[in-house]
Formats: structure tokens, C-alpha cells, sequence
């Protein structure tokens, strides 16, 4: 595995996001010394936060799984993950409900789920339920350390006896043909399909081999941290404060000083300068790039994954019917997908992505009230030409309209919309191409064909986050600031620990 060269004393990290926070707590673990350059006044990243008249609204993903991935952080620096995050597990995982009014709550206990599955599409689909399940866990064991959790220098560095054995399992396959022979029904089919989304491509296309995603969120669990989804970067860098890492907020990185293929400081949009011995940057690959003064040598350009749309909703308490996660299928599917990803509109039946997060802790809302997320997925900027500051008002009503006519209206009385995010709005964010999906991952850009998380002729830069390996949602950035910290020190005595397919997740 390829490393930094040189001196790594002191290692400037630019980003507190997930990823940069991870990176700075193995990094501190391992005996670096660390600094944080943040340009917000918070940490978090894509992790956002908003405070709106009394309601404190999480801004970016809101389904948290594989906490066993934060035990590892925290872990690096000995400390445990239940003295900093209360962590509860969401009972069903998701409240699936489809067009034609039936519902399926998908549960991660498998008789709970073989129950409810019996009830809703007979017992020969429960039985091959238990069957899916059990390639699920096979496919996550082949492919979790050896290739989500591993450094790749090169395409020919994957072939190992672990190939072989992802490839005998079926995993690159399509996501969408390879559950399918285990589940015939495919409304039953969608609870473990929808997740390529946030791969960024449709069940069809997507690799068999990133149904893992469907394992963190179907049978590792769900969970949701007391204090909103805020509270799990406010406790990373609190341990990672601990453990003497340096935070710089509100800075900006502006320029980086290089010489003889080596960054020797960082300065920020208020002058200062923070020399160090070796760099991790978690921002956006094309910001990264610039900073660097770098182009790609990719024959092919990166293809950014689809966005979303995100309305951000409060109510009366009626809203407490509503389950803490819902997915809300529409009765197209395969050309929902191909709208957003090939023709650059809308879905014209959108399913949507629906949480109540006032459901683990109602004090993210005032006395009385609730609080809704609901997300539709979306064409990215690059594929779509949609003038948004002048649809969204009249999409957002659209969009809540559906998710009214599909819940029931009773619920929804005295409904606020309180804001509206588009892809413009992540635009300016800086997220390519408005997505906060960060790049597809399609063949091209999976494993080691992903940008690498080193950079040829810099001898002391390493990228971590969503845009490098492993890839995008809350266990691949936590992992990338593990890898990123790997290819600093070299690899930790510190490995993960085995997971099992009963307690392990956008």
C-alpha cells in the first residue's frame, strides 16, 4: 500500500465533515499531531444543521446505520461511543407504503420480517426472503474489509481470491436481476432495491454488489441519535477536541504552499498560515483539484450522481401518526429513475423518502409541534436544465401533495412548509453539480476505478469523502478518514471488528 513519504508530524485536515473528523481522530490515535481547518462556525459538512423559530433541523442525511463503524472511531482514541452519542434503534426501519394504498413495515429481525412479509406478499416470498437475507450476509462479508474497507493502488491490486469469491456470489451482476431471484414480487422488490439511489444509479444498472447498502438498512439496523443527527459530528469532535486535535472554524483554506511535489502549508481566506507535514483534504474533488493546481488524468470525466429535492416541514401533533421513516413508492419505478438519471426532469410519480425526526426526539421541535423531512430525488444540474429558484415553490407543493394523498390529508393539518432546499441551493454549497450525492457510483468509478484517495505526484496529500473510496453515506465517509489516516501512518493494529448479520448503516 502506498503512503506519504517523508515526515507526517503534523497533518492539516481540511473539512470537519464526517470524513475529516474520522480522519483527525485516527490520525490523533496514532500519535499525529492534528489541526482542523473548518469554514463553517460548526462541524458536520454534509451533516448540515438549521435553526428555524424554535426548530432545529438536520439538513443532510437522516438515516443513520452501522454504529459499530463509530465504535471504531471512537475507539481509536479509547473512548466509546455510548459515553458521547445516546443512540436509539428505529422500530420498523421503514414504513414502506405503496400507490395503491398497502403498506409493509420492513423490519431488521428476521421472524419479525419473514411475519410481515407472510402478510403482505404470501409465504413463497417470505421464504425467499430468508434466502435474499442470507446472500446479503455473504455478500457483505466477502466485500466489507476486503474492498469498502481497503486502499487500492491500482485496478490490479483487487485481484485477489476475494474477487473471485464476490464474483462467484454474483456481484457484479445487476443490483435488480440478482435480488430478483430470490424475490419475485416487485413491489416487495423495491424495500431492497431503492437504495441504489443513493448510488446514484438505478436498480437495473446498479452492481449486485452495492445491495450491501440494502444489508445496513435492512438487517444491520437502524438508528437514531437523541439531539438530532447533528449530535453525532458535534460528538466526533468533541473526542476528537479530547484527544487534542486543533480546530480552526470559520477559516476557509485559500491556497496551499507546495514545493518539490510536497504541501508544506495551508493559507486561509484570513491569511494565516498552518505549515504542516502532510495533508487530508475532504472537499470537493474539483475544489481539491484546484487547490492543488491538479488535473485529472482521468480518460473518462467523473459523472456526478443524481440530487434531490428536500422539504423541510412542521405541523400540529397529528403528525405523530406519521413513522419516524417512510418510504412512499409511486407506481412507476424503472421510469421514475430513467427521468432523473437519462432525461434530466422531474419524476413524473415520484417515491419519496419520508422522516419524522421529532419521532426519537421531539425536542428538535417546539412544544406542540412536529417535524417533517421529505425527500424527492432529483436530476443533478449537469444532467437537468431546470430553472429552480422559479419551480420550486410549485414543485414543493406538488411534492407534498403526493405525500399527503399517499399518508392520508388528516395528518397533515396546518402543515408549514418551512424550507425548501434544491440543487441549486447545494450548488452553492459547492457539491458538484448541486448533488449532495457526490459522485455516481457506476463501474467506472466503483472501487479501485473510484478517484484514489492519493494523488500521483504529490508525495504527502490523501483525499477522504465522499467523492474518493470508498464512496458516498455515512459508513463509506467514516471509513475514507480511517483509509485516509492508513495511507499517512501505514495500517493501525486497530481493525474492525466482525459483524454479524443481526447488530451492525444516508
Amino acid at each position: 500500500m502506498r503512503t506519504v513519504t517523508g515526515r507526517s508530524d503534523h497533518v492539516v485536515v481540511v473539512g470537519a465533515g464526517l470524513a475529516g473528523l474520522s480522519t483527525a481522530i485516527h490520525l490523533a490515535g496514532r500519535g499525529r499531531e492534528v489541526t482542523v481547518v473548518e469554514r463553517e462556525a460548526v462541524p458536520g459538512g454534509r451533516m448540515g444543521r438549521l435553526d428555524l423559530g424554535g426548530y432545529r433541523i438536520d439538513t443532510g442525511p437522516t438515516v443513520l446505520t452501522m454504529p459499530d463503524l463509530l465504535d471504531e472511531v471512537f475507539d481509536a482514541v479509547g473512548e466509546r461511543t455510548k459515553d458521547r452519542l445516546d443512540l436509539h434503534p428505529v422500530a420498523p426501519a421503514y414504513h414502506a407504503v405503496y400507490a395503491d394504498g398497502r403498506t409493509l413495515d420492513v423490519h431488521s429481525d428476521e421472524e419479525t420480517m419473514v411475519h410481515a412479509i407472510t402478510e403482505f406478499a404470501g409465504p413463497e416470498q417470505a421464504a425467499g426472503y430468508r434466502r435474499l437475507r442470507e446472500w446479503l450476509d455473504k455478500l457483505y462479508r466477502a466485500e466489507f474489509d476486503r474492498f469498502i474497507g481497503a486502499n487500492f493502488d491500482s485496478p490490479l491490486s483487487m485481484v485477489t481470491p476475494a474477487l473471485a469469491r464476490l464474483t462467484a456470489l454474483g456481484g457484479f451482476r445487476t443490483w435488480n436481476s440478482k435480488v430478483a431471484e430470490y424475490i419475485s414480487d416487485p413491489d416487495l422488490r423495491r424495500v431492497f432495491t431503492f437504495q441504489s439511489l443513493y448510488a446514484g444509479v438505478a436498480p437495473d444498472q446498479a452492481l449486485a454488489a452495492y445491495a450491501v447498502i440494502a444489508h445496513m438498512d435492512t438487517m444491520s439496523g437502524v438508528f437514531f441519535p437523541r439531539g438530532g443527527m447533528r449530535a453525532v459530528p458535534d460528538a466526533l469532535a468533541a473526542a476528537a477536541a479530547d484527544a487534542g486535535v486543533r480546530f480552526r472554524y470559520q477559516s476557509t483554506v485559500a491556497q496551499v504552499e507546495c514545493a518539490g511535489g510536497r504541501v508544506t502549508a495551508v493559507r486561509t481566506d484570513e491569511d494565516e498560515r498552518i505549515a504542516c507535514d502532510a495533508i487530508v483534504l475532504t472537499t470537493e474533488l474539483h475544489r481539491t483539484y484546484e487547490l492543488l493546481g491538479h488535473r485529472s488524468r482521468r480518460p473518462l470525466a467523473t459523472r456526478p450522481a443524481p440530487s434531490a429535492v428536500v422539504l423541510h416541514i412542521a405541523g400540529d401533533p397529528g403528525l405523530h401518526e406519521i413513522p419516524h421513516h417512510s418510504l412512499l413508492f409511486g407506481a412507476a419505478w424503472q421510469s421514475a429513475f430513467r427521468e432523473i438519471i437519462d432525461e434530466g426532469r422531474v419524476m413524473s410519480d415520484p417515491s419519496l423518502l419520508l422522516t419524522r425526526p421529532t419521532a426519537g426526539d421531539p425536542s428538535l421541535a417546539p412544544d406542540g409541534r412536529e417535524l417533517l423531512f421529505l425527500l424527492a430525488p432529483a436530476p443533478n444540474l449537469q444532467r437537468g436544465q431546470i430553472d429552480w429558484p422559479s419551480f420550486q415553490q410549485s414543485y414543493a407543493e406538488q411534492v407534498m401533495d403526493i405525500a399527503k394523498r399517499r399518508l392520508g390529508t388528516r395528518a397533515w393539518r396546518n402543515a408549514e412548509l418551512l424550507r425548501v432546499v434544491t440543487p441549486t441551493d447545494w450548488a452553492g454549497k459547492d457539491m458538484v453539480a448541486g448533488s449532495p450525492f457526490a459522485l455516481a457510483h457506476t463501474f467506472a468509478q466503483t472501487g479501485p476505478f473510484r478517484p484514489a484517495n492519493m494523488i500521483r505526484g504529490f508525495d504527502n496529500v490523501v483525499l477522504a469523502g465522499g467523492s474518493t473510496v470508498p464512496g458516498v453515506g455515512i459508513p463509506p465517509v467514516l471509513i475514507s478518514g480511517r483509509l485516509a489516516a492508513d495511507r499517512i501512518t501505514g495500517h493501525s493494529h486497530i481493525r474492525r471488528r466482525a459483524a454479524t448479520s443481526t447488530r451492525t448503516i444516508l
